[in-house]
């Protein structure tokens, strides 16, 4: 399977309301996934050399067998404040206001990081302690789901 078509599959994927996708075709074996896991995204990836379109399976192992080491080092550091509900995630008060907190800023312990609404009940995530914000994991109007990571301190 050439990569082009790989990117065609993805890019229908997404567009799809399929969760959980797999194909496989003798030894290649490809498998796409909607559903969330407890890894948080990343701050910054390392670029890596993808091999052009008639690849070998052995070249795209490589690059899979590759890639952890490098996903580990750039892992930010700190405690991960977790989503005590289900709901929508809003940074701010309201569209024209500013967000609670953004990176970089330092906020005290019971501080609003932001709300979580839930059943048109608008719920406040206060800081759990004292820290410093490093990563916000989440998007304005983002759905969020019970424990997936929010805002992290360190």
């Amino acid at each position: 399977m050439k990569i082009d078509d790989i990117k065609d599959l993805m890019a229908q994927f997404d567009q799809s309301s399929l969760r959980e996708f797999s194909y496989k075709q003798e030894e290649f074996e490809l498998t796409f996934s909607k559903n969330e896991t407890k890894l948080q995204p990343l701050q910054e990836v390392e670029k890596v050399a993808v091999p052009q379109s008639g690849a070998t399976n052995s070249e795209l192992s490589e690059l899979v067998e590759a890639t952890p080491s490098q996903v580990e080092a750039t892992m930010p550091e700190g405690e991960v404040v977790e989503s005590p509900l289900v709901g929508v995630a809003y940074l701010a008060s309201g569209p024209d206001k500013p967000a609670f907190v953004q990176v970089g800023d330092r906020v005290q312990k019971g501080q609003t990081l932001l709300i979580i609404e839930a059943m048109k009940v608008m719920n406040e995530v206060p800081a759990p302690r004292d820290g410093v914000v490093t990563e916000i994991l989440v998007a304005n109007e983002e759905m969020v789901e019970y424990g997936k990571g929010l805002v992290r301190l360190a």
